[in-house]
């Protein structure tokens, strides 16, 4: 069953936090990721304002995302974002389907 990779993020050091986007693509791809939604336009329809870019990635299943999210490779990118507040980032996988029946 898909899941789906969400982040909402606010940029704080565009040239670091670009060296961390710039490695992310083949990463997500190595895991079987495909991104669905990245930057783009958006509406904030409730909640903070404190965010200001977005991205919905799908993989194959929950495992994979969660492989792909703590895989060295991606922790390695990560680094750039997450050292000097370069970035913010709140991500959370989601595995697609109904749970609440």
């Amino acid at each position: 069953m898909p899941a789906y990779w969400i982040a909402r993020s606010r940029i704080n050091d565009p040239v670091a936090y670009k060296r961390y986007t710039d490695q992310v693509p083949a990463i997500i791809a190595k895991f079987g990721g495909k991104v669905l939604a990245r930057g783009g336009k958006y509406q904030i329809m409730e909640g903070p304002e404190k965010f200001q870019r977005f991205v919905v990635i799908e993989f194959p299943d929950l495992a994979t995302g969660v492989a792909c999210f703590t895989s060295e490779e991606y922790d390695t990118a990560a680094k750039h974002r997450r050292e000097n507040g370069a970035g913010e980032v709140e991500t959370v996988i989601l595995e697609a389907g109904e749970f609440t029946k």
